[in-house]
């Protein structure tokens, strides 16, 4: 008997995804267990339910997707969730909080297209927050020399310090961004910026791609207006202003949504696998 597709989805916010669950269900689910509100010192007995239920070989047609407004959240349930596997008893395991894994393997995928990463000089504009984290952390593992923009600077170097200690090595340097003008000096001289700016909040006016000599590729995430880069639009897909290659938000999220899909239905492939950033990204790639 071929046992049915169950993904366990835990979510920080009160009320669980319905965006994460429509993906899901494209991807293949076949039942969805959906449970809001989750902290983590309840995911042990939600993950007892769904071990404890089907046989070791039979556990990879179970799942748990982990997702929810807020990354930290994210990854505290995610770290509750994987601290509780034992032996062969554990399930696959996805996180993916307000899309960040998701979009951010997108949009340097969209960018390494253009640029080759190796010693590029990339920037990132508001690079702490939870996309911009999982982009510069990316950036630096394709060996990209990352200039991490934030509006506060103790918050960019805070990020290039805890990045730094997750790799080794990498070439991270934080930069204030606070004005456009701080913005402009930012990408000035870089071969590549994605903005990873929260909606209608705009980093570089209109104009500032073509005064930036040396740019190849130019990436906005916010979709709403106005656009985190200006001369910009949502729709944008590997579309030029002048000698710039741009994409828009909606340009990523062709990618982004086929990633997302892709990598929910790799939890069923078997019982054992952490989809966070870097796994996803790895993932991005092969497709």
């Amino acid at each position: 008997m071929s046992l049915a597709k169950i993904l366990l989805c835990l979510d920080s916010d009160q009320q669980p995804s319905v965006f994460d669950s429509v993906v899901a269900v494209d991807a293949g689910v076949q039942h969805l267990f959906r449970h809001g509100g989750v902290a983590p010192e309840k995911v042990r007995e939600l993950v007892y339910g769904a071990m404890f239920t089907r046989g070791p070989t039979e556990l990879k047609n179970t799942a748990l997707f982990i997702g929810g407004s807020d990354a930290a959240a994210g990854e505290a349930l995610l770290k509750a969730a994987t601290d509780v596997f034992f032996g062969p008893m554990r399930v696959s395991v996805m996180l993916d909080s307000n899309g960040s894994n998701t979009t951010a393997a997108a949009a340097v995928l969209a960018l390494r297209r253009h640029v080759p990463l190796a010693g590029a000089i990339i920037t990132v504009l508001a690079g702490t927050g939870a996309v911009g984290r999982r982009v510069v952390r990316l950036l630096a593992s394709e060996g990209a020399r990352v200039r991490v923009g934030s509006r506060r600077l103790v918050h960019a170097e805070a990020t290039c310090d805890k990045l730094s200690r997750l790799l080794p090595g990498a070439d991270l340097t934080a930069w204030e961004n606070s004005t456009p003008m701080a913005a402009a000096t930012a990408v000035d001289g870089a071969q590549g910026v994605i903005a990873c700016g929260p909606p209608a909040a705009e980093l570089l006016p209109k104009g500032s791609l073509a005064q930036s000599p040396g740019l190849q590729a130019a990436i906005d995430l916010n979709a709403v207006p106005p656009h985190g880069l200006a001369d910009i639009e949502p729709t944008d897909k590997a579309t030029k202003h002048g000698e710039v290659v741009c994409y828009g938000a909606l340009g990523v999220g062709g990618a982004k949504m086929k990633i997302h899909r892709a990598a929910i239905s790799r939890l069923f492939s078997a019982n054992n696998l952490v989809l966070d950033a870097d796994e996803i990204y790895a993932l991005a790639k092969e497709l």
